[in-house]
């Protein structure tokens, strides 16, 4: 599922012991008959490379290459680059791709937590979309050649330099598309492609609800909703995101943090809305369907209010689960209303998956749609680009990048701006969104 893929349950504390430190999240990906190849030569035990210190030299002839790991469940520290040895081979029907550009998504957080199940337990390594270009070829690949353009959706294992993966899984990178902008593309654009016009089928003249609208499945959910005439859509953010997002599509922003936003909404849209998009869970799923109109629909695909700080939040979980929404077919159709759920990691239907990413790929060809690019960061930068997702700093996508990070005099390592979006963030928003104000304003927004 998405950026704001939907939370797994707490898997067992069998698992939970597995961590290297005890005391210690649409998600999404691809079909289970879709699984990423492991490497064919694959040590039983991975250097770790701590950033700033040189690696051993690798023995004469033999392959290496970076991967991250998630180590074991808890904060940003889990997630470790480590080097490989053995370079994986492209079995039949696969293809092998140097990696240049890698997405990051809520799920990926949810995963850190040990709260999304479709991720193996660690050590693992993370990471279900990226984009680079084919350097091998396993027998009967027909459609591909070495040096294409590729990007590639997967269930995990993408955060890495190289990586085998069914030809099947792989799409052609239209000529003026970028490897960060391909990475960025998959997970979002799948996920809000399918539950608007798969699921909710907005039309024309239609109003729409979505929360998180300056993140990678909001802007893509904005970004779509222009393709049809008329369509009146509602997004909540920080304040501080407020003119970028309405620049983006957004006809009436809302910060959830200083307004109630379903009474908001109320004053402008007296009757309430066509579609809601709910990727938070708990007492927001109860306001998001009261906001629906006769006729409208409600889609659930995420629990984004499990997660309030860098480590898994029993508190928060527990609010979120107990608020959660129930309701009888009965009482459905007492209010003619629709409720629905999407998780894309569960989605196993390849043709239809196949068909809309295409169909992406056309509109992005013709100008409609176009990834935002928050930042970039290098595989040694995996914590501070984490937490600028887990704060909600980000106003679109946050990227990772393979290649090792080059130390320059006087470069600020937190972060880097896209070179495709050719913006930095305004200091006056760095003020204004202060690092850690996030959880504690996502707690008090649950508990009301």
């Amino acid at each position: 599922m998405s950026g704001e893929e939907a939370a797994a349950p707490q898997q067992p504390d069998q698992t939970e012991e597995r961590t290297d430190d005890p005391t210690g999240e649409p998600l999404s990906g691809v079909p289970k008959s879709s699984e990423i190849s492991p490497p064919a030569e694959e040590p039983a035990e991975a250097l770790e490379a701590h950033p700033g210190e040189a690696l051993d030299a690798p023995v004469e002839d033999e392959f290496t290459y970076r991967a991250l790991v998630l180590t074991g469940y808890g904060g940003y520290d889990k997630v470790k680059v480590q080097v490989k040895r053995g370079k994986p081979h492209p079995k039949s029907g696969e293809v092998l791709v140097r990696v240049k550009a890698c997405g990051l998504n809520f799920a990926d957080l949810l995963g850190r937590q040990g709260l999304y199940e479709l991720l193996p337990a660690p050590p693992v390594t993370p990471g279900m979309e990226c984009s680079g270009v084919i350097e091998a070829l396993g027998e009967e690949v027909t459609g591909r050649q070495v040096g294409d353009r590729v990007l590639v959706l997967g269930r995990h294992s993408l955060w890495q330099e190289v990586v085998a993966v069914p030809a099947s899984q792989t799409f052609l990178m239209p000529e003026s598309m970028s490897f960060e902008e391909a990475a960025a593309m998959p997970i979002n654009y799948l996920t809000a492609y399918m539950m608007l016009f798969e699921m909710a089928n907005l039309r024309a003249g239609q109003s729409i609800l979505v929360h998180m609208a300056a993140g990678g499945v909001g802007i893509a959910v904005t970004q779509l909703c222009q393709t049809l005439e008329g369509v009146t859509v509602f997004g909540t953010a920080s304040a501080s995101k407020h003119e970028t997002i309405s620049q983006g599509g957004v006809t009436h922003p809302i910060d959830y943090r200083t307004r109630d936003y379903a009474e908001e909404i109320r004053k402008i849209s007296p009757t309430g809305l066509d579609v809601v998009l709910d990727p938070l869970g708990g007492s927001d799923t109860h306001k998001a369907f009261s906001l629906l109109k006769p006729m409208g629909t409600l889609i659930v695909f995420g629990a984004a209010n499990c997660v309030t700080g860098q480590k898994k939040n029993l508190l928060a979980m527990a609010k979120t689960w107990y608020n959660q929404f129930t309701i009888n077919t009965l009482r459905l159709m007492h209010v003619n209303k629709a409720v629905c759920g999407f998780h894309l990691g569960y989605l196993e239907d390849d043709e239809l998956i196949t068909k809309t990413m295409n169909v992406l790929l056309e509109l992005y060809v013709q100008g409609k749609i176009k990834p935002r690019i928050d930042s970039t960061y290098h595989f040694e930068q995996v914590g501070d680009a984490m937490r600028r997702m887990h704060e909600r700093n980000n106003i679109g996508k946050v990227i990772l990048l393979p290649e090792p990070k080059m130390e320059k005099e006087g470069e600020n390592s937190e972060e880097k701006a896209s070179p495709e979006s050719g913006e930095t963030k305004a200091k006056g928003e760095e003020e204004e969104v202060k690092k850690g104000e996030t959880d504690q304003e996502e707690v008090k927004r649950e508990e009301n």
